[in-house]
C-alpha cells in the first residue's frame, strides 16, 4: 500500500532539463536503520529542509521514492519567487484578519530575503538573480484596485509602488492601465537550486537514500517506523513530509487541492528583453505570469485549471503553447513568442493560496511542509525555517501562520 498518492507530476518537455545541472543520487539502503530526523522528499522543499537541518547540526536522513533527487514537481516549476501572493493583501485581510493578513505577507517577504542571502552564503549559484516585479491591472484588480492595495502594503512595510499607464510604458515598455512595482524578488533555475542545497545539506552530514518508497508509517512514544517497500525500516524520532502535491494520506486535506497549470519557454532574445528583466504577472483569472532566464529566453505560463488527471493535462500542452504564445505576443509584441519548449504540472493549492506547515494533528513529532501555492519555493523555505525551529525545541514567530486548523 503506498503511503503518499501516487501522482504523475509533469508532462512535457520542461526547459530545466536542457541546462546541465548535475543529478543528485542517493544510495540505496541495504539495512534498517535510525536518524533523529528523516526527511521523506528530495524536491526543494526537501532539500531546503535537510540543509537547515544539517546546518543545525541534526545531520538529518532524507529519503525519495524516485531514482534521485529533483525528479518531481520541481523540474516543472518556473520559479518566480515572489513575497506577493496569490491573494492580494486587501483580499487576504477580509478573508483572515488584518493582523494574520500583514504577518503572512510579512513572513513571505522575509522568506525570499533567506532564501537569496542563504544560496549567497552557501555558494549556491543556480541563476540566481534579484527582480523587480510588475502586478498588471486585470480582472481581479483595476487601476483604482491596485492603489488600494499598493496603500495598504506600504502601510505594512511592504515595498510596492503605484504605476500609472504612463509610468508603466516609459519605464517597461508595456502598454496597460496600470501596475504595482515590487522590489526584492528573485528567479532561479529550481532544479539547480535545490540540487544546490540538496549537495550542501549532504556535505554537512545529511544522508541521501533513492530510491526508497515509504508504505508505512507507526508512531508510538519511543519514536516513529517508516517501513519501507522492501521490509527495511527507518526509526527516527521526527519526520518531515515533504512529499509535495503527492500528499501522504495521513495529512489531513483540509482546503488544499490539485491543480494543473501549464508554461513555455522561447528561444534565447537577450537584446530583445523588456527593461530589468522584471517578472511580470497579472491581477486576472485565468492569470499570466512571464520572466526571463539567464541566457535571454522568456518563460511565459499560467491558463491554470483545477483538474488532477495527468492525462487530459497533457493533453492541453500544445493547445495551451498556443494560447500563451498569443497573450505573449500581446503584450510584449517586438517579441519572439514561439515557444521552444512546452510542459505541464501539477500543483496544489491551499486555503487562500497559503501553505500549511507545521505538526500533523495527531502526530506531535510529524511535521509536514506542504508549500501549496503560487509561491511554493517562498513557502518551501519558510517550512524549512519553521520546522527546524520546532525540532530544535525552538517557536519561530509565522509557525501559528500556516498550521493546521
Amino acid at each position: 500500500m503506498a503511503f503518499t498518492r501516487a501522482r504523475d507530476l509533469r508532462g512535457g518537455r520542461a526547459l530545466w532539463a536542457s541546462y546541465r545541472t548535475g543529478s543528485v543520487r542517493g544510495t540505496r539502503l541495504t539495512r534498517s536503520t535510525k536518524a533523529e530526523v528523516i526527511v521523506v522528499g528530495a524536491g526543494i522543499s526537501g532539500a531546503l529542509m535537510a540543509q537547515c537541518l544539517a546546518e543545525a547540526g541534526k545531520r538529518p536522513l532524507v529519503v525519495d521514492k524516485r531514482r534521485e533527487a529533483i525528479l518531481g514537481s520541481t523540474a516543472a516549476s518556473t520559479a518566480l519567487m515572489q513575497f506577493e501572493l496569490d491573494t492580494p493583501l486587501l483580499e487576504l485581510r477580509r478573508l483572515v484578519g488584518k493582523r494574520k493578513a500583514d504577518r503572512t505577507w510579512q513572513a513571505s517577504r522575509d522568506a525570499v530575503n533567506e532564501l537569496r542571502t542563504r544560496a549567497h552564503r552557501l555558494g549556491i549559484n543556480a541563476a540566481l538573480h534579484t527582480r523587480p516585479s510588475l502586478y498588471l491591472a486585470g480582472d481581479v484588480l483595476d487601476a483604482r484596485g491596485l492603489r488600494q492595495e499598493a496603500a495598504a502594503r506600504q502601510r505594512t512595510g511592504l515595498s510596492s509602488e503605484y504605476l500609472d499607464w504612463r509610468a508603466l510604458r516609459h519605464h517597461f515598455e508595456i502598454n496597460r492601465e496600470a501596475a504595482l512595482l515590487s522590489h526584492g524578488n528573485a528567479e532561479a533555475n529550481p532544479v539547480a537550486l535545490a540540487a544546490g542545497f540538496l549537495r550542501r545539506a549532504i556535505h554537512d552530514g545529511a544522508r541521501f537514500h533513492a530510491p526508497h518508497e515509504i508504505v508505512e508509517m507507526e508512531a508510538g512514544r519511543q519514536g516513529i517506523t517508516l517501513l519501507g517497500h522492501d521490509g527495511i525500516e527507518l526509526h527516527a524520532r521526527h519526520v518531515v513530509l515533504c512529499t509535495g502535491y503527492e500528499m501522504a494520506k495521513i495529512v489531513p486535506p483540509g482546503g488544499n487541492h490539485t491543480i494543473s497549470t501549464w508554461a513555455m519557454a522561447t528561444a534565447p532574445q537577450p537584446e530583445m528583453l523588456w527593461p530589468q528583466r522584471a517578472l511580470v504577472w497579472e491581477a486576472s483569472s485565468p492569470y499570466l505570469y512571464l520572466r526571463t532566464t539567464a541566457d535571454g529566453r522568456v518563460i511565459c505560463g499560467g491558463e491554470d485549471e483545477r483538474f488532477a488527471s495527468a492525462t487530459a493535462r497533457d493533453a492541453k500542452i500544445s493547445a495551451k503553447a498556443r494560447t500563451l504564445e498569443k497573450r505573449l505576443h500581446v503584450l510584449f509584441p517586438r517579441l519572439d513568442y514561439k515557444a521552444a519548449f512546452a510542459w505541464s504540472g501539477s500543483f496544489g493549492t491551499g486555503r487562500h493560496s497559503l501553505p500549511t506547515i507545521g505538526a500533523i494533528p495527531g502526530h506531535p513529532r510529524c511535521h509536514v511542509v506542504m508549500g501549496y501555492g503560487g509561491n511554493g519555493i517562498t513557502f518551501s523555505m519558510l517550512g524549512a525555517q519553521v520546522t527546524t525551529a520546532a525540532i530544535m525545541g525552538r517557536k519561530h514567530p509565522a509557525a501559528a501562520l500556516f498550521r493546521f486548523e
